[in-house]
């Protein structure tokens, strides 16, 4: 070989070599996208995106150049256009105008980036429905965002926004704005015209106050304003009916706000504010409100009118001013969290704080019981006494509708405690802190009204398929038992909401649970659980909480993040590697997004 051919190769490879230096996307990826439609360039440290990529469905393909043939498979001008780009997680500080030349796009992701600016063009992407700007260095937007009318969601959060334009209001079929982690001071009147929007997120900013169009937002679940300056929220707020979700905590309020319309509201989160006082005329018309949040506040008192919030499953009163409670607080029948650490609080002791509250509100119902109205309407007493009515409370049987015969360390519940129902409905039963090894035969006698059952802190080996009979059930806790399975006949359960399950010896995720669609909270910390369903996970959509602390899962599914419903995800304790403890301690909305960006494409 002569030394000039020698050299001709080897000028050869070296222009081969410099080209893939010019366009780090490799050939491979280029072609796939071309029949699947979607380009994943995520964390290639790419500092601007190759022409390449602009022009993928411009240009044709050098192998078409040349004398080829081309398999079915392989036909370049059969091509699909690009409707899905991520850029995630590169270098890139600007976007070419090039940008036009993919006019199919309907996702274009380029959060975790530098960008501080963004081309004119990107108004051309007409069927633009998912842009994600997030995590860049925007301080602000070209109006020819506001020209992306098919945009449904649009994700700026953690970026340098100091306002938001008037044209805003131009995407009127957006449902989803994230504008959290920026610097805005003040909102446009204009973000009322976004009347399909459903979650918009405000927080950490310094707003002083929401503009009187938001209350135009009829469809709005979800808005969160936490950590910004607001002093007052307007009344108008109260016109939003389909709110569910309402986040204030970590500003400057003086009083609850007042709420009329919004009888959808689930959850109330007011903590870190300068709130003193909690009257009737706020709780009044809260009647679905299942989560209020209070803590950091300066309330004295709470008011008998508590008793109206009969959905209410969590309310949190830490570190306030509260020196006595109103009786009326035991007879909640769904309350299941009371935090009041950090109070002043004198009629209860404080040992008692510590053991929870179960005995909070066990406490709080013997008072109402002890109290002379009460006592009188007893049946006299006489000098003999069934050794059973000693240990039952008659009272709580007819007043609060509830059985309880706990901490009796018994291995079997006698006949008498069912006898002395006799007919009264109940709907809450307590067998919680004895030796039990088994179901009470006799509890399906009760399963026309049973809708709570605490069962916990037994001996259970095994739930029996009769269970499946208490059809009203809303809740069931069967923590602390040697339980390692669950019937399959209990996804007959269409109303539970809740189910306890953790300190047991499950190794596998109950595959009934993934059939009992109206689950709310799914509790199973301390098992020995090696893996879950993503897939049939997501046919949960009411699932808000799901806590699988110190299990033994070895991988988390990618597919946990579109699992969108979570509000609470827990996973601590597991030995898998990824996510991180980092990753984790973001919370929930930074895990499943961080799920999700690692999904296959």
């Amino acid at each position: 070989m002569s030394r000039f051919k020698r050299d001709g190769k080897m000028y050869s490879r070296a222009g081969f070599k410099t080209q893939t230096e010019e366009s780090p996307v490799p050939r491979g990826l280029l072609n796939a996208a071309r029949k699947s439609g979607q380009l994943n360039l995520s964390g290639r440290g790419l500092t601007e995106v190759p022409q390449s990529v602009w022009r993928l469905n411009v240009d044709t393909p050098d192998e078409a150049q040349q004398n080829l043939s081309f398999g079915g498979s392989d036909r370049w001008w059969e091509q699909t256009d690009l409707t899905k780009l991520l850029l995630s997680s590169n270098k890139l500080d600007a976007l070419s105008e090039d940008v036009r030349l993919l006019p199919a796009l309907v996702v274009l992701d380029v959060h975790d980036n530098q960008l501080t600016t963004l081309p004119k063009s990107i108004g051309e992407l007409e069927n633009l429905q998912k842009l994600n700007l997030s995590h860049n260095k925007l301080k602000e937007l070209p109006e020819e965002v506001w020209l992306l009318r098919n945009l449904r969601s649009l994700q700026l959060q953690k970026n340098l926004l100091e306002e938001l334009p008037e044209g805003v209001g131009q995407l009127t079929n957006v449902d989803d704005i994230d504008l959290s982690n920026n610097e805005l001071t003040t909102l446009p009147e204009s973000l009322g015209n976004l009347t399909n929007l459903l979650k918009l997120n405000l927080s950490y900013n310094n707003l002083k106050s929401l503009p009187v169009g938001i209350s135009s937002l009829r469809s709005l679940k979800l808005l969160d304003c936490t950590c910004n300056q607001l002093e007052s929220v307007p009344p108008v707020l109260a016109n939003m009916a389909s709110l569910e979700q309402l986040y204030l905590r970590h500003n400057k309020l003086c009083c609850l706000p007042e709420f009329p319309s919004c009888r959808a509201l689930k959850e109330l989160h007011l903590g870190n504010n300068r709130i003193e006082v909690l009257g009737a005329e706020h709780l009044s018309h809260l009647s679905a409100l299942s989560v209020l949040e209070l803590r950091d506040n300066k309330v004295k008192s709470l008011p008998d009118d508590i008793i109206l919030l009969q959905d209410l499953e969590r309310l949190d009163l830490a570190n306030n001013d509260i020196s006595s409670l109103p009786c009326a607080l035991g007879n909640m029948p769904k309350l299941k969290i009371l935090a009041l650490e950090g109070n002043p609080l004198r009629a209860i002791r404080r040992d008692l704080l510590t053991k929870g509250t179960n005995e909070i509100l066990k406490y709080l119902r013997s008072r109402i019981e002890e109290s002379p109205d009460d006592l009188h309407k007893d049946a006299p007493q006489t000098a003999m006494t069934l050794p059973s009515q000693a240990k039952i409370n008659v009272q709580a049987i007819r007043s609060l509708k509830a059985l309880n015969y706990c901490e009796k360390q018994e291995a079997s519940i006698p006949d008498e405690v069912f006898d002395m129902v006799d007919s009264s409905p109940i709907t809450s039963v307590n067998f919680s802190k004895n030796l039990l090894t088994a179901l009470p035969p006799r509890i399906v006698e009760l399963k026309d009204t049973l809708s709570d059952i605490n069962l916990g802190f037994n001996k259970l080996t095994n739930i029996p398929a009769d269970l499946s009979v208490l059809k009203w059930l809303v809740q069931i806790d069967l923590r602390r038992n040697l339980l390692t399975s669950l019937p399959s006949e209990l996804e007959a359960l269409k109303n539970l909401r809740t189910i306890i399950l953790s300190f047991n010896r499950f190794k596998v995720f109950p595959d009934v649970l993934y059939r009992l669609y109206s689950l709310d909270a799914i509790l199973m910390c301390n098992n020995q659980v090696n893996n879950i369903d993503a897939a049939q996970l997501k046919g949960l959509d009411k699932l808000s909480s799901l806590d699988l602390q110190n299990n033994d899962i070895m991988q988390v599914p990618p597919e946990l993040g579109n699992c969108t419903s979570l509000r609470a995800l827990m996973l601590d304790g597991n030995p898998f590697r990824n996510p991180r403890a980092a990753i984790l301690a973001k919370g929930t909305d930074a895990l499943l997004e961080y799920l999700r960006s690692r999904i296959p494409t």
